[in-house]
């Protein structure tokens, strides 16, 4: 009985050391496998990424509508280029610009500094009321880029644009109007620059200036004269991405 027991004993003992290395084997293994998914997961909150990374980005689509207010008159902004005198047609407009668009991001954010950013290309659909001027309204369709400067994780990016495009007024100039437009087919040009601040990946606003130019690049003269529009004033918006 005795035998049996000291027998039970060594059995005991060989199977606890057993058990022991078993256990320090097991744990080692799974500390290497922490540490190994902690080089992996932790590394991402030792560096925070980049919120923006998923709101610009190569190939997104974005529908936006933007409207404005421009009741400033100017002179054409190339008048010097064209050399002609830099004064404006003695005649004041005001328009409210109507701009469906569909914006397809170009390229991943990249760039230097205060100019790390990235391009949009649009393509617009315009509806302009004409509030104050002989034509009541202007429909157009455009195209253009944006450049986005972008900064990491900056909810705020400043933008500038530019497009150009082709539509048609309902022309007062054939009808003897003085200074008004010199034929209904016409060719715009608008320049803009503003801030854009996104909610999150899909929704944003923004708010501009824009400059809009409308004229029918002399296709009217000598039978009417082309006189054009040139005004400017504020504008916002509003994105969802698709």
């Amino acid at each position: 009985m005795i035998k049996y027991f000291e027998a039970a004993v060594i059995l005991f003992r060989q199977l606890f050391f057993v058990a022991l290395i078993s256990f320090f084997v097991s744990n080692q293994s799974f500390a290497d496998d922490q540490n190994n998914i902690s080089s992996d997961i932790p590394s991402s909150k030792q560096e925070p990424s980049d919120f923006n990374d998923q709101i610009y980005y190569k190939n997104k689509l974005e529908l936006s509508f933007d409207m404005g207010w421009l009741p400033y008159n100017t002179p054409f902004i190339f008048n010097h280029l064209m050399g002609d005198e830099w004064k404006r047609v003695p005649l004041d407009y005001t328009v409210a610009p109507l701009i469906l668009s569909l914006r397809w991001q170009l390229y991943d954010v990249t760039g230097p500094l205060f100019l790390r950013g990235n391009c949009d290309l649009t393509f617009s659909g315009s509806y302009t009321i004409i509030p104050q001027g002989p034509e009541s309204r202007y429909a157009a369709y455009m195209m253009g880029i944006r450049y986005n400067f972008v900064q990491p994780n900056w909810r705020i990016a400043p933008y500038v644009e530019a497009r150009l495009g082709v539509g048609f007024v309902d022309a007062k100039g054939p009808e003897g109007v003085k200074y008004a437009q010199g034929q209904d087919l016409t060719f715009n040009m608008n320049f803009g620059a503003g801030v854009r601040y996104n909610f999150n990946p899909r929704y944003s606003v923004s708010a501009g200036i824009m400059y809009m130019h409308i004229s029918n690049l002399y296709l009217s003269e000598p039978k009417t004269n082309n006189y054009g529009i040139n005004v400017f004033g504020p504008t916002v918006g509003f994105s969802v991405a698709l």
